[in-house]
């Protein structure tokens, strides 16, 4: 027997104790492999009437394990000669297969954001009343649940910033940007927060380090300018107004800081 057979075999009599593990997806993709192997091969009279056997087994297998025949109801035939018919029958289950983890994935994933904006509901609850520490507690296990996920942080960062609790905004958002050092609108928004936390030093710093990684966002450089009329230091205001423009002649809010800028320096 070839070293093909030998695989096309090791293949098909795996099958059933895959089905038993309820490893669906791999019992059907070693029908399908053994198959191929055994059709691109010459065998022998007593070797096909081993794969014979083997095939008949194999599918007496995969038509009596319930749970396969929950995703694909039809039969599966076989007789000695019709190797062909029934490969065509596991690519089309491996396909049906394939659109129900598809579904299956769809749903967990639908599960999971349902299950994340009834938690961000209920933090923005305790926050609109002022009850901070359940806030932080939902808040701090949504994190926990989600660790990975920039976006959520930002949102609850965004939800503390609108609630006046600075600190924990900017704890949030730091802890974002270690996920995601490059993302420039984390840089922003951190920034804005030390901002109104008056920490300036600390705004300019992450700031500066957002134009390491993009010079070419007139808002960056105008938010910039935000944090040097707060801080009331109007050369550097007028020159991050002036780098606004340089990328955006029509942004007006900038053309109306740097006129400002240049006011306060002319006094």
């Amino acid at each position: 027997m070839s070293n093909q057979l030998l695989q096309s075999r090791k293949k098909l009599n795996s099958v059933p104790t895959l089905l038993k593990k309820g490893k669906y997806m791999p019992a059907v993709q070693a029908v399908h492999d053994g198959l191929i192997l055994y059709l691109k091969n010459p065998v022998m009279k007593n070797e096909k009437s081993e794969f014979e056997e083997i095939l008949k087994k194999v599918t007496y297998a995969l038509n009596s394990d319930a749970e396969l025949r929950k995703i694909y109801p039809l039969v599966i035939s076989y007789e000695p000669g019709q190797e062909r018919p029934l490969l065509d029958a596991m690519r089309e289950l491996l396909q049906e297969l394939q659109k129900a983890i598809n579904d299956a994935v769809k749903d967990d994933m639908q599960a999971i954001m349902a299950q994340k904006e009834a938690a961000l509901t209920k933090g923005q609850e305790h926050l609109d009343g002022q009850n901070w520490d359940e806030a932080k507690d939902i808040f701090d296990q949504l994190v926990k649940d989600f660790g990975g996920d920039t976006d959520l942080k930002a949102d609850i960062a965004d939800r503390y910033l609108n609630a006046g609790r600075y600190q924990e905004a900017f704890h949030m958002l730091d802890d974002a940007l270690k996920d995601d050092p490059n993302a420039i609108h984390l840089y922003n928004r951190i920034g804005m927060v030390l901002r109104k936390m008056k920490d300036y030093e600390t705004a300019e710093k992450y700031y500066l380090k957002a134009l390491t990684l993009t010079s070419k966002d007139e808002y960056l450089h105008y938010n910039i300018g935000r944090l040097y009329y707060d801080w009331r230091k109007w050369s550097k205001m007028a020159q991050a107004a002036e780098n606004a423009i340089g990328i955006n002649p029509k942004f007006d809010e900038a053309a109306k800081m740097l006129k400002f800028a240049q006011k306060k320096m002319a006094q």
